[in-house]
């Protein structure tokens, strides 16, 4: 359901843009009212499902998602559809974690590493059904019903759970609500800000909610240096000058990664004359490379270690981006946008296996969970700021927003090309065992 949902309402923004009479704010807010609650509480709907119990958890998130997709579907405005998103975004942050923790308990060894491989490749199917379902949608009933999609799957969802899940939870840790609500408070402000900002407003406004959520991410450091081991996120594992390097990498190249996929979208409806359909249908190749190529950078990772991959790897989705310089009005797919989906789309291959395999060699073993988590919640956190940016693009039209679509696509190579030089500066070399 998240990754379905997540890719599909890429396509459908123009359409919901023109029937809820959205401004460039308002469809930055489609997206970011989900990715608000789900950045901020990845991390705290995994501890609520530690603590009371994964599959309660599980099943709770797959409900709220579940009541919130039928709001999205029949919300009569922008603001209900955004209450409805952010909603979405707090089920999210439920049942992710927690699906993946209710594997990690059930199963050992390989088949825990089967077990996973199938939970990441839902995923990528998601992400490759998701622009097809809605484009096909959108074309022939309309954008709603792409929430309704959901439906079935939740239900399938909830019945597995309750017949073939068994309930697991470790307890003892001390739920950190303040730091959940905090984090929440600040990312909300900072986006807001942010958003108005891009939106052309300007002004004292968002100047003051910019400072005012600066104010607040100090205030969720001091309380979570209070909080100690019961810390959303425990400072001391900042000790680590790999997760350090590794969290601003992961910021980095998923928000280059996020204005990619919600830019070029809506740059070729509005500007190219795609229909949704073909939209769907042009980006298939992204989740295809991802999923093939993973595995051999997986085994990458573990032959040579994971600097050299990760080092590499973004300088490839920067050279993508670069690409995406090729794309206006007059673009073909197959000569100048096809080969920009597919050189980012190899270089995102030969990153996300081996950040995983650096995570899990960046703290000690009883915290690989949280460090996971803390990546998870990076990568979302990074994609809301860079969303919260795109009005720049989707304010304009014709010529001006194909060059303000070619500045973000710049941007957003710069911003792979820091990533690469710190996974280079941060990580340590590895030299395999003979």
């Amino acid at each position: 359901m998240g990754f379905i949902d997540a890719s599909a309402l890429n396509v459908a923004l123009p359409a919901i843009g023109s029937d809820l009479h959205a401004d460039p704010a308002g469809l930055q807010w489609t997206i970011n009212a989900y990715w608000l609650p789900l950045s901020a509480l990845l991390l705290f709907g995994g501890a609520a499902g530690d603590h009371f119990g994964r599959r309660r958890i599980l099943i709770a998130g797959i409900l709220l998602f579940l009541i919130a997709s039928v709001g999205c579907a029949f919300a009569p405005d922008l603001p209900a559809l955004l209450i409805a998103r952010a909603i979405q975004g707090v089920g999210a942050a439920m049942l992710i974690p927690n699906s993946l923790a209710i594997l990690g308990s059930a199963f050992t060894g390989k088949a825990r590493g089967k077990a996973i491989g199938l939970w990441a490749a839902a995923g990528s199917i998601g992400t490759t059904l998701g622009p097809l379902l809605a484009g096909a949608l959108i074309e022939n009933v309309g954008w709603r019903t792409i929430f309704l999609i959901n439906i079935p799957v939740a239900a399938g969802a909830i019945v597995g759970a309750l017949h073939y899940v068994g309930e697991s939870r470790t307890g003892g840790q001390r739920l950190d609500w303040l730091g959940a609500v905090i984090v929440t408070f600040a990312l909300g402000l900072v986006a807001w800000a942010l958003t108005d900002w891009t939106g052309g407003h300007g002004g004292i406004v968002p100047a003051a909610a910019m400072a005012a959520g600066l104010l607040a991410f100090v205030v969720f450091v001091l309380v979570e240096d209070r909080q100690g081991p019961d810390a959303m996120i425990p400072l001391s594992m900042f000790a680590s000058k790999p997760l350090v390097g590794i969290t601003l990498l992961t910021f980095l190249v998923y928000g280059s990664l996020s204005g990619f996929l919600v830019l070029l979208p809506y740059v070729l409806i509005t500007t190219a004359g795609y229909t949704a359909l073909q939209m769907g249908l042009a980006l298939v190749p992204f989740p295809l490379i991802i999923g093939l190529g993973s595995p051999f950078a997986g085994r990458a990772a573990v032959a040579v270690g994971s600097r050299l991959p990760l080092s590499i790897s973004p300088l490839i989705v920067g050279a993508g981006m670069l690409l995406l310089l090729r794309v206006d009005a007059d673009a073909t797919y197959l000569f100048d946008v096809l080969p920009a989906i597919a050189v980012i789309a190899i270089g995102m291959a030969g990153t996300a296996a081996p950040l995983t395999t650096a995570i899990l060699g960046a703290v000690d073993a009883a915290r690989t969970g949280t460090a996971s988590g803390l990546n998870s919640a990076t990568s979302r956190t990074g994609g809301l700021i860079v969303t919260a940016l795109t009005g720049t693009v989707i304010a304009r039209h014709g010529p001006a927003m194909i060059e303000a679509f070619h500045v973000a696509a710049v941007i957003g190579a710069v911003m792979a090309g820091g990533a690469a030089l710190i996974a280079y500066l941060f990580l340590s070399p590895f030299q395999p065992e003979n």
